[in-house]
């Protein structure tokens, strides 16, 4: 729906976009169903969306064949996608926020706006469950961050956490003026695909890079001279500097790193 049409629909139905939930619409038709194609959404997937709102996405999804199991936490909202349901039952609305939605242990593709001040832990998530692929629009702010390569001041924790359980399909950036109301920054959608896991617990690797990054500006020797003391010669033993800081190690050597560590 574009500006005109979202208008309408949130005045006959008495709602106002909110704030604390993030809430900015997409009013853009060739976005939706741009990012449905990159989801490569086919008759009879089984698909995940999250915070629907006034349905856009949801309507392409369905009119592409999908199951949908919507979850969208504004009571409001929720009650009107119901609008959408087809003559199969392919819609599944869930009034309920995501964070404490208990998810299927479905393989779903997930597709959704994701509201920005929650992005990382609804990727957490997600990560906790299988899934075939994940589409989503985040801020390009996280999205530069997630896609920031060794050696850049976006490289971090964000960056790996990502590449352990996923491999970056492709993206591309959405205006603010797609949106309404228009947000203050530019988005990103991203279509991330599920990887067979490393071999480690990731229990085991990421409180080490937590710990690491907390103090990025060091040199690893420094940073995590309390836990290990012998750090040197153990970078040394992975042909790594000891002078380098966390943003050098790609997600390979920061597994090769903990593997020698807890040895």
């Amino acid at each position: 729906m574009n500006q005109t049409e979202l208008l309408r629909f949130l005045e006959e139905i008495g709602a106002r976009p909110k704030k604390r939930l993030s809430q900015n619409f997409l009013i853009d038709g060739n976005i939706v169903r741009k990012i449905v194609q990159l989801a490569e959404v086919q008759p009879g997937d089984q698909v995940l969306e999250i915070g629907p709102g006034p349905g856009a996405l949801t309507e392409e999804l369905l009119a592409r064949g999908a199951s949908v199991l919507a979850v969208e936490k504004d009571p409001l909202f929720a009650r009107h996608l119901e609008r959408f349901q087809t003559p199969d039952k392919r819609l599944e609305v869930h009034c309920d926020d995501i964070l404490r939605y208990e998810l299927p242990h479905t393989r779903y593709k997930v597709v959704a706006n994701l509201p920005y001040h929650i992005t990382t832990p609804i990727l957490e998530k997600l990560f906790e469950c299988p899934f075939h692929s994940i589409t989503i629009m985040i801020q390009k702010e996280v999205a530069d961050r997630i896609r920031a390569k060794p050696s850049t001041k976006e490289f971090g924790s964000l960056t790996l956490f990502l590449q352990f359980y996923s491999t970056l399909h492709s993206s591309f950036t959405v205006s603010a003026s797609c949106f309404y109301p228009r947000p203050s920054v530019d988005s990103t959608v991203l279509r991330l695909n599920s990887r067979p896991l490393p071999d480690i617990d990731p229990n085991q690797l990421f409180p080490l890079i937590r710990k690491a990054y907390q103090q990025r500006r060091k040199t690893l020797v420094s940073s995590l001279r309390s836990l290990y003391p012998n750090l040197s010669s153990t970078l040394e033993a992975l042909h790594l500097s000891t002078k380098a800081r966390p943003e050098e190690l790609t997600l390979e050597q920061w597994i090769s790193l903990a593997h020698l560590l807890q040895m």
